[in-house]
């Protein structure tokens, strides 16, 4: 499982970061946790706000912090 935060380092992105990475060590599970943090990159998932997650390539959330159950929900589906 390919997991992208899109930001550019703000403090958003970095609590993202924090939850997403606490959620795949309580599910157990093995995945690739990357910070896409050039604005070009950002922009070619057509997020024009950030953080955002992208689980596999597929944007799930963007201008917002998910809750640390709604990550957990996307990484069991």
């Amino acid at each position: 499982m390919k997991l992208e935060i899109l930001g550019t380092g703000c403090p958003k992105c970095k609590k993202l970061t924090e939850l997403v990475k606490e959620a795949v060590t309580e599910l157990g599970i093995s995945a690739e946790i990357l910070k896409v943090d050039k604005i070009n990159d950002i922009m070619n998932y057509g997020v024009m706000v950030t953080p955002a997650l992208a689980i596999d390539g597929v944007v799930k959330v963007a201008g917002r912090i998910p809750s640390k159950d709604e990550i957990k929900k996307w990484l069991t589906k």
